[in-house]
């Protein structure tokens, strides 16, 4: 199991927001995010957006903390990246 998660630096919402990936399937990242209760709305397209208060609780579960340029080329590396559009 290979869960990512890139540090808190996208805003929106007046928030600040991490992405997690998984670089094996997205049924393990469906499956990781459902343990920590992240919600379905938080999937586009190829990640969960979390927000920067979870981070912590998000790798003391399992996520390994990269970032985001690693996280990207895993993702794509891995055949899972989905571009918009």
């Amino acid at each position: 199991m290979t869960v990512l998660i890139d540090p808190p630096t996208v805003e929106g919402h007046g928030r600040l927001w991490s992405h997690l990936v998984s670089d094996v399937s997205y049924d393990e990242l469906h499956a990781f995010a459902r343990t920590l209760g992240i919600p379905e709305r938080g999937f586009d397209r190829d990640h969960y957006d979390v927000p920067s208060e979870w981070y912590d609780d998000v790798v003391a579960a399992g996520a390994l903390p990269v970032s985001s340029r690693e996280l990207v080329r895993r993702l794509i590396a891995s055949g899972l990246r989905r571009r918009k559009g």
